[in-house]
C-alpha cells in the first residue's frame, strides 16, 4: 500500500500542483487508513471505508475532519482505479458525515478597521505587522497566499497584486489605498532591515514570514483590541468578502477576488446579511414591489 501512496503523493506534487499543507494532510490520512485496513487495494471493500470513517468519529474527531479523512480516500482510489489498479472505486457508494452548517465568522467594519490600524507601523516588527494586515482585509487573500507574496509581485504604482492560489492558479487582485501606503513604509523599513530576500513578508532573521508567523500577527492584534475567540486570517477574507457584499459588490465580481472556482464556494457569504440582501433586491431590480411615492 505504501508504494501506491507514494506514487498518489507524487501525482499530488507534480500533476495537480497541491499545496504543501494538502499533500501533508492527505499523506497522513492515507497512512492512517492504510494502518487501518492492513490490506491491498484490490482487496478494499466499501466495509473497510465505512469502518475507517466510523472509527474516526469514535475517536473523538470531528464529523469536518471524519469527511475531509474520507475525500483523501476517494481521491487516493479514484486514482487507483483510473490507473487500472483496481477494478471499482467503493468510496464513492459511502456517503460523507452530515456536517453543521456553520456561517463564516466576520468582524464589524469598525473591528476590521480597529484591528488593521492596531501597529503603529513605527519599525520593522509594526511596520511588517500592518502591511499584513491591511492587505488581508483589503484583498482578502489566503494565508498562504499571503506568504507566497514576492516582491515584484505588488504594483504599489497601480495598486494591484499578482497572487498565486490554489492549484498555483495565477489572478491579480487590487489593493486598496491605505494597503498600499502600509506595504510601502513596511518596503522602506525592509530595506534599512538589510535582508537581501525575494519575499515580501520577513520575519526577524530576515527569511521569509510562513503561515504560522502571519496566523500569529492577527490573533496577538485581535486580542490587543479585545477580540479574543476564534480568529485568524480567514475571519479578515471572510470578512472582506461580507464587506463587499453588504456595499452592494456583485456575487460574481466576490468570486473572482476571492479565487473561487465554484460560484456555490462564494455563495455562502449571501448568508451573511439577509436582510441586506433583500434591501438592496427591492431598491436596484425592476419588477420588486416598490412604495407608490
Amino acid at each position: 500500500m505504501k508504494e501506491h501512496i507514494d506514487k498518489f503523493i507524487r501525482y499530488l506534487e507534480v500533476q495537480r500542483a497541491a499545496s504543501a499543507h494538502t499533500v501533508r494532510a492527505y499523506r497522513k490520512d492515507l497512512a492512517d487508513f492504510s494502518d487501518y485496513v492492513k490490506k491491498p487495494p484490490k482487496e478494499i471493500d466499501l466495509i473497510d471505508i465505512r469502518g475507517f470513517i466510523a472509527l474516526q468519529i469514535r475517536s473523538g474527531l470531528s464529523k469536518t475532519t471524519a469527511g475531509r479523512r474520507l475525500g483523501a480516500v476517494r481521491s487516493f482510489l479514484k486514482y487507483l482505479y483510473r490507473e487500472g489498479q483496481i477494478t471499482s472505486n467503493p468510496a464513492r457508494l459511502v456517503s460523507s458525515p452530515k456536517i453543521p452548517s456553520h456561517l463564516p465568522k466576520f468582524l464589524t467594519v469598525d473591528d476590521a478597521f480597529s484591528l488593521v490600524e492596531k501597529p503603529e507601523a513605527i519599525g520593522f516588527i509594526h511596520a511588517r505587522d500592518r502591511a499584513i494586515l491591511e492587505l488581508l482585509y483589503s484583498s482578502g487573500l489566503r494565508v498562504s497566499e499571503v506568504a507566497g507574496l514576492k516582491v515584484e509581485d505588488m504594483n504599489t504604482k497601480e495598486g494591484l497584486v499578482k497572487v498565486r492560489g490554489k492549484g498555483k492558479k495565477e489572478r491579480i487582485v487590487p489593493v486598496g489605498s491605505k494597503a498600499v501606503d502600509a506595504i510601502k513604509t513596511y518596503l522602506v523599513e525592509k530595506i534599512l532591515l538589510k535582508r537581501k530576500h525575494n519575499a515580501l513578508f520577513l520575519n526577524r532573521k530576515g527569511t521569509p514570514f510562513s503561515d504560522r508567523g502571519i496566523r500569529r500577527v492577527v490573533v496577538k492584534y485581535a486580542r490587543l483590541i479585545g477580540i479574543n475567540g476564534q480568529i485568524g486570517p480567514h475571519t479578515l477574507r471572510h470578512s472582506f468578502a461580507s464587506h463587499l457584499l453588504q456595499g452592494g459588490a456583485d456575487l460574481r465580481v466576490i468570486q473572482e477576488l476571492l479565487g473561487h472556482s465554484s460560484l456555490s464556494t462564494t455563495q455562502k457569504y449571501t448568508h451573511l446579511d439577509l436582510t441586506h440582501l433583500i434591501d438592496v433586491y427591492d431598491k436596484a431590480h425592476p419588477l420588486a414591489d416598490k412604495d407608490e411615492k
